[in-house]
């Protein structure tokens, strides 16, 4: 063994020293990003402010609880999960009022990024007390910087694939027409249906596509390649299929933004006249090929038009 773990140990213990000097009004409420996956990527400073808070408000509190026995802590808990947000949003109020520091974790990642929080963080604004956010693990992040896709123009992160079928078309054909790089997650039990969406909406010319599995865990796994290329992947072993989805695209039209606007109005205008007077008007307003857009207006689904 090398002097590396009391080098490390030292190190975290000055952190946590540094931590301990920052200022922390009395009322606030700290917005804590919590691991996605291993809880070694707890932060140091996040640590510290649990360790201060008077409470803690969680999506889960049996997750909340294990993270907390994990690093020795204990603390009251206050549930705050998606479906009591607004109940958990009074209480809150109460607390502040009462001159607490309350934290509040979602079950993993950063609050309020695709997990409840917005209401509590409402709440608390309106009210006139302090928020605070900690920077933190982010599933959207974490996949991006894995990704090597451009992101000058920046990226969007757009949630969950819809459950329908009919709505994951026209999700995708959006998707698909967007100017930058797209982030979205999905579900193992949807992932090979939304990847054969995908697959049929760009047919013609399919994106990069980076599938980022169960990130930070044991079984994590960063695939790239094209729609079909990751369906025969996820194909040649059933468990492939089990765990937590990202998927980052970057659609053909993040290099060809005239052409991704050209087909907006396009669909704008196929609502007002004939799909091929349309496609002349969008032509000669974008110098693009007529033809070329009337047969991509012809494929989209009449829901997206």
């Amino acid at each position: 063994m090398t002097t590396a773990a009391p080098e490390a140990l030292a190190a975290a213990q000055a952190a946590l020293r540094l931590c301990a000097t920052q200022a922390l009004p009395s009322p606030c409420l700290l917005l804590v990003p919590t691991p996605i996956g291993n809880l070694a990527d707890i932060g140091l400073r996040a640590l510290a402010l649990l360790a201060r808070c008077d409470r803690v408000a969680a999506e889960d509190t049996r997750m909340a609880q294990r993270l907390l026995q994990a690093y020795g802590l204990h603390k009251p808990l206050l549930r705050a999960d998606r479906h009591r947000e607004q109940a958990a949003a009074e209480a809150l109020l109460r607390h502040l009022a009462a001159g607490e520091r309350v934290a509040f974790v979602s079950d993993a990642g950063t609050p309020g990024i695709n997990d409840p929080g917005a209401a509590l963080v409402r709440a608390a604004r309106e009210a006139g007390h302090t928020v605070m956010p900690l920077p933190g693990p982010s599933a959207v992040t974490t996949a991006l910087s894995a990704s090597g896709f451009a992101l000058d123009s920046g990226y969007s992160f757009v949630g969950y694939v819809p459950s329908s079928a009919q709505q994951r078309d026209v999700f995708w054909r959006a998707q698909l027409d967007a100017p930058r790089a797209v982030v979205c997650f999905e579900t193992p039990h949807r992932i090979e249906a939304s990847l054969r969406a995908l697959q049929q909406a760009a047919r013609e010319a399919p994106p990069r596509v980076l599938l980022a599995k169960e990130l930070s865990k044991q079984f994590e796994n960063l695939v790239e390649g094209t729609p079909q290329q990751l369906l025969d992947w996820l194909a040649a072993d059933a468990q492939r299929a089990h765990g937590e989805f990202v998927l980052v695209l970057q659609p053909a039209a993040a290099a060809a933004p005239e052409l991704a606007q050209a087909r907006r109005w396009l669909l704008r205008l196929a609502r007002e006249l004939p799909a091929s007077r349309a496609a002349a008007v969008v032509a000669e307003l974008f110098d693009a090929d007529r033809k070329a857009l009337y047969a991509w207006l012809l494929e989209q689904p009449r829901a997206a038009r």
